[in-house]
């Protein structure tokens, strides 16, 4: 299963607070809330040590490495540094930190290289209406779950599809067969269409509008 790499914004709910936030990274925002809470010397930053308590406003995840997330978490904590940002505004006089973490994250959803992956934002409270700053890019998942954090169900053993198990035959683009441990197929989702690719082969397939990029984000089916 792929890791939870989650980059997350914690909101203080101490009274008296102003809006203190907190930007960090984890692979289990439940047991890293518990840390922040529980204070330094039983794992939280020494930011928020004696500072709560705590609570995680939302997390971006889906990065395809721990060095895309980290890059993440430094530019939505260092916004003046960083090259992905150059047009922000600096934080306003009265801008309490919550409010100005949350107006930075659509502009770095929408800054490159972020703007290319399948990226999850998940909000554990329910989201600022009106929206502060523009809206994410639309290939990315906007989940709300305000009932907060859980624990995490059993992990279970992925059950293949039924029509995985068929052969997968030749590939719609380059008629070689999609076969091979080095090549396995892409379906396309819709029921009844038996369109099967290399992911190579798709990938241009959907890029000759972008011949720029390596990633595309969308395509018709071939």
């Amino acid at each position: 299963a792929m890791s939870l790499r989650a980059v997350y914004l914690l909101r203080s709910a101490a009274p008296g607070a102003r809006g203190g936030a907190y930007v960090g990274f984890t692979l289990d925002p439940e047991r890293r809330l518990r840390q922040h809470n529980a204070g330094r010397r039983r794992g939280g930053a020494r930011r928020t040590s004696g500072r709560g308590p705590w609570e995680m406003e939302l997390y971006v995840h889906g990065f395809p490495s721990d060095v895309a997330a980290l890059r993440f978490e430094w530019a939505w904590q260092h916004p003046a540094a960083s090259r992905r940002l150059p047009a922000v505004s600096p934080r306003r006089r009265r801008e309490q930190p919550i409010a100005f973490a949350l107006r930075l994250l659509p502009r770095l959803l929408r800054a490159p290289p972020w703007s290319r992956l399948p990226l999850r934002l998940r909000w554990l409270r329910p989201p600022p209406d009106p929206a502060p700053g523009p809206a994410p890019p639309p290939h990315i998942t906007v989940e709300v779950d305000p009932r907060g954090l859980r624990p995490r169900p059993p992990r279970r053993k992925a059950t293949p599809p039924a029509a995985l198990a068929t052969p997968p035959g030749d590939c719609s683009l380059c008629g070689l067969p999609c076969e091979g441990p080095d090549s396995a197929p892409l379906r396309c989702p819709r029921p009844g269409c038996p369109a099967v690719t290399h992911a190579l082969c798709l990938a241009p397939h959907f890029l000759r509008e972008e011949p720029r990029e390596l990633l595309p984000l969308r395509g018709a089916c071939p």
